[in-house]
């Protein structure tokens, strides 16, 4: 088919892209935006009812502090805890560098490698000020790098979220209009079919962000009782950062391996082992059990499936990948059996 191209389409054209190129940047934010509008308009909807009719002009604004609040609080609590768990820790480091660490009974009495290893911590770390010669052994530039990259990550990353909260009023405010043309674009582009595919991706959002909550939920008490059972420290602190960043795939290990680093330092290796382990099988179920068992109704898709859009999603967009990347995988898998269907239905014999 020949597409006659006149100004009008070819300004129209050169616009989009103009926009597109201009508002790159901050793809992130509206994704997130969208993400968290679609999931959450069930609750704005039973929000808004329930106010009275001369604050409906302040309901988007109202729902969208309490839903910052609800969401940020998690995953500001998780991180501040974690700046004050490795103020401490360091503050144990050093008091161990002054003294010198001792071989924990763990490390000497591993299977095949612990001999090697314990001798290779009384000659590198047993010896008072063993930790600041290993300190001054490392690179200052890399070191510098290091802390200009995470400065610059920790920037970027306030400035998509100070942009998500002002993308999402506006979403709750201007969200039914915009919805209602969005479908009709669709119908317009591929047909009756839109609809469906509408209905696929809203449901898709709402549990892949519902397995995200709930997996965070589960991780985090199962994670305090675990780690209480294990005789760590402080259980319920680092249950809640565990399961605050257990929300992201593979993330609340990181939350595992500082825990474990912190009762070694502070000399409460005996329990490490135990923690550690089960910390693992805990977010192991969360992953391999609890979230399929909560998206499976939404998204339709097998665990490994789920697992590959929620990395490579993450790798991709974001945070808000974590949930664009099992969508888009969901309504692949639509296309695919609609277009399985169609090709049955026409060879089937008359």
């Amino acid at each position: 088919m020949h597409i006659k191209l006149t100004p009008g389409r070819v300004l129209a054209t050169a616009t989009v892209i103009l926009s597109v190129w201009i508002v790159h940047a901050f793809i992130q934010a509206v994704l997130a935006a969208c993400v968290i509008a679609i999931a959450s308009w069930p609750l704005y909807a039973r929000f808004k009812a329930r106010l009275p009719r001369r604050l409906d002009g302040a309901a988007p604004a109202v729902f969208t502090c309490v839903l910052t609040a609800f969401v940020l609080a998690p995953m500001a609590f998780a991180f501040g805890s974690l700046l004050v768990e490795a103020h401490s820790m360091l503050s144990a480091i050093a008091a161990a560098n002054s003294r010198g660490l001792a071989v924990p009974d763990w490390v000497a009495n591993a299977p095949v490698v612990g001999p090697w290893a314990a001798a290779r911590w009384q000659s590198e770390l047993a010896h008072p000020g063993a930790l600041l010669t290993l300190m001054q052994r490392t690179n200052p530039g890399a070191l510098l790098g290091y802390a200009q990259s995470l400065g610059q990550f920790t920037a970027r990353h306030v400035l998509i979220v100070g942009f998500t909260i002002l993308l999402l009023g506006f979403l709750f405010q201007e969200g039914e209009s915009l919805a209602r043309h969005m479908t009709r674009a669709l119908q317009l582009a591929v047909g009756e079919r839109a609809q469906r595919y509408v209905e696929v991706a809203t449901r898709a959002v709402q549990a892949a962000v519902s397995s995200m909550l709930v997996v965070g939920l589960f991780d985090g008490l199962a994670t305090a009782f675990a780690y209480a059972m294990a005789g760590v420290p402080r259980a319920m602190v680092w249950g809640a950062i565990t399961g605050a960043l257990a929300a992201v795939p593979f993330l609340g290990y990181a939350a595992v391996a500082a825990m474990a680093v912190d009762l070694t330092v502070r000399g409460a290796a005996s329990s490490v082992l135990l923690s550690v382990a089960l910390g693992c099988v805990v977010l192991l179920c969360g992953d391999k059990v609890v979230r399929p068992m909560v998206a499976r109704g939404g998204l339709r898709l097998p665990f490994v499936w789920v697992l590959m859009g929620c990395l490579g999603g993450f790798q991709t967009l974001g945070l808000a990948g974590l949930v664009i990347g099992p969508v888009v995988l969901g309504l692949a898998r639509e296309l695919w059996d609609q277009r399985v269907r169609e090709l049955a239905s026409r060879a089937a014999p008359p």
